[in-house]
């Protein structure tokens, strides 16, 4: 498995588990992966990020959430911007997603914020996923 995408593979990873049913997903440890499964959990899309250590690296273990139907909250999870066409949005062009029922990760200069946040701080930057 190559990961010249890391993010793609967490992206895909949270895809197949809801897909699957499965009540956590495991994935290895980086900060910006940490950050976007924070990013999830604040807005509500999963129940619980831990990080678990253990040797030779890390993992995130993400809990996810499921409504009474059993269907995922995450309906939908894309990567938009790829390590072969990056695309980047100024602080006026901010996509909405769903007409604002989604969100879009976008990496900033202040970090790594949701579309709201970034609108509200007046950056743009690379638009890495959305989420709905």
């Amino acid at each position: 498995m190559s990961l010249s995408d890391p993010i793609a593979d967490m992206l895909t990873r949270i895809r197949n588990a809801i897909a699957a049913n499965h009540k956590t997903v495991n994935i290895p440890y980086s900060k910006i992966k940490e950050k976007l499964a924070q990013i999830l959990y604040d807005e509500g899309y999963v129940s619980k990020v831990e990080i678990i250590e253990k040797e030779p690296c890390n993992d995130i273990r993400i809990t996810l959430k499921y409504t009474p139907d059993k269907e995922g909250v995450i309906a939908g999870i894309k990567r938009i911007s790829k390590p072969g066409l990056r695309i980047y949005a100024k602080k006026q062009e901010i996509p909405k997603v769903l007409n604002g029922l989604g969100i879009a990760i976008i990496s900033t200069s202040k970090g790594i914020l949701t579309d709201k946040e970034a609108r509200k701080e007046g950056v743009g930057g690379e638009v890495l996923c959305y989420v709905w």
